[in-house]
């Protein structure tokens, strides 16, 4: 069954504010379920939005194309 949790409970679980959860629903950046007047959010699916999220850092001795190594400016 899922886990469902409410605007206090996700913003204290991804250690936000709970305006910033509102200013995330009004953007449409996450998904939620609205029953009645409180949202409630799946956390499952939340955890697959937060993988989806992720950023893979880059070596630091890579380089790009120019030769030069990333993240520095010439």
């Amino acid at each position: 069954m899922a886990q469902l949790m409410n605007i206090e409970e996700l913003a204290t679980y991804l250690k936000l504010e709970k305006q910033t959860i509102y200013n995330w629903l009004h953007e449409k950046k996450i998904s939620g379920i609205k029953v009645g007047h409180v949202w409630r959010f799946d956390r499952s699916s939340i955890d697959k939005w937060l993988k989806s999220q992720t950023v893979n850092a880059v070596p630091a001795n890579n380089k790009d194309r120019s030769g030069s190594k990333r993240g520095k400016r010439s």
